[in-house]
């Protein structure tokens, strides 16, 4: 007979955890719908699974996200430049659609592009990405703004299965917790930014390959991992994290396996443009390089503030500086934690730390955020903490950029755009240290509250520990011994 305290699943051996028994502002949000779930509920029967709720969720969301699109999809794109600042409703897709090329048909890469920029700026993965959806854009006919309409229309729907992807992947990576990709499929942030840019590519092929660690899959996980490589930088970080967690737990082979697969796929794909068009390819390493301090950082509050200028090649040594300080730290706190971190913590410390030191933070990187951050701290608090802070920056930058371009300066001035950079940081900051702090008492980690050990660490989950440093090498000695007994289940009825 099942205990009345455990809901269990109907493709589940083990237990699902509700988020309305262990959150209490799940709980208060869950009496719009009728209030927590019933001791005796049943979860995951039916034709609406939890993982299925949650992409329909996550699908409707991006649809609102479209709709905050129309004043510019309707004209503000079109007239003018401060119009789509004040409606809150940029996107570079339209127009780089013009911008790139792909109006007159050039081949990214390969076709030499007119002013300032000479070949997509973009990873290979994401220019092939534009490129299909530039080709799927052929059939509507019009004049220029049609097509870039439909262009972006083309990208949304394109985006859309990425969303898909990305909330069945985040729902499964924990097997008993799926109910967390709420937390990605609510986010405001998540709907604000799903259409800015081609991000959401990435943030799905990584969280795909999360989902693949988690199943003990490494050479999949690095598959994955190397195509996200493709078409964004910064999942190549998370070898980092997984390098120290292997290295504490020895897990030397999952984690070879994992680094062949992530530089397998990425040749694969970089190769032949690499080969065939090395100039347009170095054009996206040669850009992140000279580009200089830009919105959303806080470097830009201090050369906005004191007047200096900082050259790029000054900034981009300043920023490695501090994001191998960064590294250092995250490496401390995995090799001395009391207990392993989870694959996820640390994943979501490492890419907040290079978002942070960066030299842009544009608004639709809190999409790299998301998903982890649901994996890493599944708490409703201080995730919306979180997401009010990118909402309040999203106004925030917009507005700012409505003043600069307005001729009668309507918008939100300077200092009130250096508050908006700040309070986002802020935000981010907060997150990460709710997550060591999880990390240094595990007992404090919700996820962990009920005996699991890392749902999403693959072959890490419940392994031993092989190498660790400090007060992990040295555990409290008055600590009382295990007492071997029986295990008492409570609510269990026993013949």
């Amino acid at each position: 007979m099942p205990s009345p305290h455990k809901t269990t699943s109907a493709h589940q051996d083990r237990p699902v955890v509700p988020p309305t028994r262990r959150d209490e502002v799940a709980a208060a949000g869950s009496e719009l719908i009728g209030g927590p779930v019933g001791r005796w509920a049943r979860l995951g029967g039916g034709t609406l699974t939890s993982v299925r709720v949650i992409a329909l969720v996550a699908i409707g969301m991006f649809a609102l996200g479209m709709v905050q699109k129309l004043p510019c999809y309707n004209w503000a794109w079109f007239r003018g430049t401060s119009s789509q600042y004040t409606h809150a409703c940029y996107s570079d897709i339209p127009h780089l659609f013009v911008g790139r090329g792909f109006a007159d048909g050039l081949v990214p890469y390969f076709d030499r592009l007119g002013g300032d920029m000479e070949y997509l700026e973009y990873p290979v993965l994401t220019g092939l990405f534009m490129q299909v959806a530039s080709w799927l854009t052929l059939p509507f006919d019009g004049d220029l703004q049609h097509r870039e309409q439909m262009y972006w229309m083309v990208n949304a729907g394109m985006l859309m299965v990425c969303v898909a992807v990305l909330a069945v992947c985040v729902a499964r990576t924990h097997r008993d917790r799926p109910w967390d990709g709420l937390l990605v499929a609510l986010a405001p942030a998540f709907a604000l930014t799903a259409t800015i840019n081609w991000d959401l590519l990435a943030v799905a092929l990584t969280a795909a390959a999360m989902l693949m660690w988690s199943r003990g899959r490494a050479l999949a996980f690095g598959v994955l991992l190397g195509l996200a490589t493709a078409a964004k930088f910064y999942p190549f970080l998370l070898l980092w994290p997984l390098l120290l967690l292997c290295g504490r737990a020895g897990k030397w082979r999952e984690f070879g396996l994992a680094v062949v697969g992530t530089a397998g796929s990425w040749l694969v794909v970089n190769l032949p443009v690499m080969l065939l068009a090395p100039e347009g390819w170095r054009k996206f390493y040669a850009f992140s390089s000279e580009r200089g301090i830009d919105f959303g950082s806080f470097w830009l509050v201090i050369t906005q503030r004191t007047g200096l200028s900082i050259e790029a090649e000054t900034v981009n040594t300043y920023a490695s500086v501090l994001m191998a300080l960064a590294c250092v730290g995250v490496a401390a706190l995995a090799l001395t934690a009391p207990r392993r971190p989870r694959f996820a913590q640390l994943a979501f410390l490492v890419v907040a730390a290079f978002i942070v030191t960066n030299k842009v933070y544009s608004p639709q990187y809190v999409l790299w955020l998301i998903p982890l951050a649901a994996l890493a701290r599944p708490r409703w608090r201080d995730f919306l903490v979180w997401q009010a802070c990118e909402v309040m920056y999203f106004t925030g930058i917009w507005m700012y950029l409505a003043y600069t371009t307005s001729g009668d300066k309507q918008g939100l001035p300077t200092e009130g755009y250096q508050f908006a950079i700040v309070l986002h940081l802020a935000g981010t900051l907060f997150l990460c240290a709710m997550v060591v702090r999880d990390i240094l008492l595990p007992e404090r980690d919700g996820v962990r509250r009920d005996g699991t050990d890392d749902p999403s660490g693959g072959v890490l989950d419940r392994a031993e520990d092989v190498f660790v440093l400090g007060r992990a090498a040295h555990p409290p000695q008055h600590a009382a011994h295990a007492v071997q007994g029986p295990r008492v289940e409570w609510g269990v009825v026993r013949e």
